[in-house]
């Protein structure tokens, strides 16, 4: 699998947990943090990283070597 392949599934991967942990947390606390909020931010970064994929697969990313 390449490399841009792998950024976007794993980008995909963490913004459909974090949208998991914003829809079934919203009730929780867990000592400080609440799984809503922390998943807010997985998919903040799950974005990112799936946009990134997004872009190294259109650039056509090849891997040195």
């Amino acid at each position: 699998m390449t490399s841009a392949r792998k950024t976007l599934l794993t980008g995909l991967a963490t913004f459909v947990g974090g949208l998991a942990l914003w829809l079934f947390g919203l009730d929780e606390e867990i000592f400080i943090f609440t799984p809503s909020k922390i998943g807010l931010v997985l998919m903040v970064l799950g974005g990112v990283e799936t946009l990134y994929g997004v872009y190294k697969t259109v650039r056509g990313d090849a891997e040195p070597g």
